[in-house]
Order: structure tokens, then C-alpha cells, then sequence
């Protein structure tokens, strides 16, 4: 713990650049350290505004994350590659000597907790209070006591963007939990996992490990899920401005509301057709036999669980390649992977629109626009869980601006994000 005047003294004095640095991956001097400071400086008002009494503090940063391959992949135990983002939720945190969670997220009520009562609650599902008590829970099954906290936090993780709001809220429970009650003995994959059994048991979605795991390791990891209880991770080191393209993330306008069902049909199908083999997930699955028995699986399953089933297991595959390309520093073989995933996701997959309202297609729209516009340079796929949100485009920066103009004439104002790998996941940012 330190002194909350000590933190805010660093901050003003750059003293905390060289962490921020290392956390963002920005260099000393790089012209978005004061709006990383300023951010902090921040959360320390609004914590000594809303908690009044505490002396001493910590501060927390989970990232959001996006999805560079494995579109769907992760729920049949299959291969993923991912990384952390610079958008994040950064928290000030301090232990408040009771059995109460309060956390104070910016534009949102109060959230308050009792410790005594672990068990799930209807009520709170689809609400943060539920991933609050969920990771708690995890935590304790774990064999550690958990209290009292209270927490101030700000979000500039796009909210429904695919960038796993849900999953930094989860990884920065967590490594607040942590660092307070569990001596910091929580693994980066431990909390991912923590996260990832909030968001089921107690949150009521029906997530892969993927998103949580991104957000709680940091860079860009390959991941493969074949033992879910001890999923392989393995850092990429790739410096993607060395490519000289940019990551963008575009957000089509799409609602994500009432697309639970939707999101729930691929692991269903997928797992049914896995059942038809006597087996859980397709992971476990022999692609050519599966390929023998396409005609029985459609008269079974129906087609569309064939061609979801066709996706995950080239999906699977592409994961691992886009993972080498990387490793050997071929962005090139990485682009062309980037483009066939997208199309396997629009083709096979299926999400990029949903059969409920067919004439609502955001992301069709905006693939088709952003093909369009890169004219058969950089790449372009769907974005994260799809059917509605964003699409993910790799553009060349010769292009960045006419690129990022011309779709926001189309989609909106700030529509098209410019993004960076961040090489950090969630840590103790500042103690």
C-alpha cells in the first residue's frame, strides 16, 4: 500500500512514467503518457471523493483485448491467438477492514457486496454485482478469505465492442482480490479462469476462457485449450508496427440486445455434433471423420451445425498458423490467414448477422464497406462473438486516414478505433 499524496506526487512529477511505459508500451516522452497520468490523477479524486477516510491505496489496470484469431474456437477447446489492447479500466483501490465490496464505477450506481453470501443471486444476473460476487466466490473456493474493499474505477474499454468489456471487469476483480487476500499467489491464469467462472455461474453467459484469459495475461498470447484446466499459453513476441499496418476496430452500430441465444446456438451446435461421436467438444473429433459422416450429421444436426463444425476445425488450424507467421515475422502469410478467418466466420460460422432480424446486417455492411475501401491491401474479419458490434480490420498506415474517414462517414462519428498492443495484462499498476 501506499500513501494516496504519494501516488498523486509521482504522478505529476513523471516519476510513474517509466511503469506507465512499461504497461502500455509507449516510450519515455510518447505524447499519451499525460492522458495516461491525467487518467490516474482521476481515479484519485474520485476515490478520495467517494471514499473518504482512506490513507492508503493501490492502483490497477486490466486492458480489453481483441481477437486476432480462433473466431469460436475456445468453447470446443480448440487453439486461439489474442492480445491486450491499450484500453483499459484502470482502479483505486484500498482493503476497508469489513465483508463489503463497494466499487464506484464512473457513470454507474454503486455497487455493494456482502462477503457473507457467495452463492449466486437471480437477480444480479446479467449485472456487474454478480461477476463482483462470482470472482469472490471463485477465489474462496480457492481456499483464501476474502473482505471488504472499496474501489473506484473508469472505463475507456469500448462497452459491446468486442474488446471484452466484461472480461477486464472480471481480470480487475480479480487482481484486486489478489494483491489484497491472496498474497498475490493468483497465476494470470487463475484469475483469467476466476473471471471466466463469474461470467458463467454467476453473470449467466456462456463464455469461452478466451477473452478472460487475453485480458489477464497481457500481449499477444497463442492459446490452446485442449486441457481447459490447464490451457497452454505462449507470449508472441511481435511488434505489429513493424509491419506498417494499423489495428483498427470499427464499431458497425449493431445493438447487442437480446443476442444471448444467438451467441449460445454455436457452442450448442458445435457440441451436438461432437455428440454424435460420443464426444464433448470437436476438439476431440477426427476431421476425416467427421468429413465420412457429413451426410448423417446433416439429417442429425442440420446444416448449419455441419458448417459450424466445418468452420471450427479450418478455424483451428488457422489459429496456429497465424500464430507462426508471427513467431517468424511473416505478416504477410499472417494477412492472408486474417482475410480466409473472416470469411470462414461470414460463410460457415454465421455470425455476422442474425436470423431473427435479416435486415438489420450492420457488419455485413461494414465488411463489404471495408473491403471496399482497402481495394485487396490489409484485412478485414469479423470482430469478437459477432452477429452485432465490431469488425477488425488490419489497414495499412499509408491509408489509416482515408481509411478511418471513410468508414466513419458511413457508421459515425468515432466509429473507427486506432488501437495498440499493450504487452501487459492485469497488474498492480501503481503500490
Amino acid at each position: 500500500m501506499i500513501a494516496l499524496e504519494q501516488v498523486e506526487l509521482s504522478l505529476h512529477t513523471g516519476k510513474a512514467d517509466e511503469r506507465l511505459c512499461e504497461v502500455y508500451g509507449c516510450m519515455a516522452g510518447s505524447p499519451e503518457l499525460p492522458d495516461y497520468r491525467n487518467r490516474l490523477l482521476h481515479v484519485l479524486t474520485g476515490f478520495r471523493t467517494q471514499f473518504c477516510g482512506a490513507e492508503e491505496i493501490e492502483l490497477f489496470s486490466a486492458p480489453g483485448r481483441t481477437e486476432l484469431g480462433g473466431n469460436h474456437t475456445d468453447h470446443q477447446h480448440g487453439n486461439v491467438l489474442a492480445a491486450s489492447v491499450n484500453l483499459d479500466i484502470v482502479a483505486c483501490a484500498a482493503p476497508n477492514d469489513s465483508m463489503i465490496v463497494r466499487i464506484q464505477s464512473e457513470g454507474y450506481p454503486l455497487d455493494e457486496i456482502d462477503l457473507t453470501d457467495l452463492t449466486p443471486h437471480p437477480e444480479e444476473t446479467n449485472k456487474t454485482a454478480a461477476l463482483i460476487r462470482g470472482v469472490a466466490a471463485a477465489a474462496h473456493k480457492l481456499g483464501h478469505e476474502i473482505k471488504g474493499f472499496d474501489a473506484y474505477m473508469t472505463s475507456n474499454v469500448l462497452s459491446g465492442s468486442g474488446l471484452s468489456s466484461s472480461a477486464a471487469y472480471e481480470t480487475m476483480i480479480g487482481v484486486i482480490i489478489n494483491r489484497f487476500f491472496c498474497e498475490s499467489k493468483l497465476t494470470a491464469i487463475d484469475i483469467a479462469k476466476i473471471g471466466q467462472y463469474a461470467e458463467n455461474i454467476y453473470f449467466g453467459k456462456p463464455c469461452g476462457l478466451m477473452d478472460q484469459m487475453a485480458s489477464s495475461v497481457g500481449g499477444i498470447v497463442a492459446i490452446d485449450f485442449a486441457d481447459q484446466n490447464e490451457p497452454t499459453v505462449r507470449k508472441i513476441i511481435y511488434d505489429l508496427q513493424a509491419s506498417e499496418h494499423s489495428l483498427c476496430i470499427v464499431d458497425t452500430g449493431g445493438d447487442h440486445a437480446e443476442l444471448t441465444g444467438d451467441y449460445a446456438a454455436i457452442p450448442r451446435e458445435m457440441s451436438e455434433v461432437a455428440a454424435a461421436f460420443g464426444k464433448t467438444v470437436l476438439r476431440e473429433v477426427d476431421e476425416a471423420e467427421f468429413l465420412k459422416s457429413i451426410p448423417s450429421l446433416r439429417r442429425q444436426c442440420g446444416d448449419r451445425a455441419v458448417l459450424r463444425s466445418m468452420h471450427f476445425f479450418a478455424e483451428n488450424r488457422r489459429a496456429v498458423a497465424e500464430k507462426e507467421a508471427l513467431e517468424k515475422g511473416n505478416f504477410e502469410k499472417f494477412r492472408q490467414l486474417v482475410i480466409a478467418s473472416g470469411r470462414s466466420s461470414a460463410m460457415y460460422l454465421q455470425n455476422v448477422y442474425t436470423g431473427v432480424n435479416p435486415e438489420k446486417q450492420d457488419m455485413s455492411v461494414a465488411l463489404a464497406l471495408a473491403e471496399s475501401i482497402l481495394d485487396g491491401r490489409g484485412a478485414v474479419r469479423v470482430h469478437g462473438g459477432g452477429f452485432a458490434g465490431t469488425i477488425q480490420a488490419f489497414v495499412p498506415n499509408d491509408m489509416l486516414s482515408y481509411f478511418k474517414t471513410t468508414m466513419e462517414s458511413v457508421l459515425g462519428k468515432d466509429a473507427c478505433h486506432v488501437l495498440t498492443i499493450r504487452p501487459a495484462g492485469g497488474v498492480v499498476l501503481l503500490a
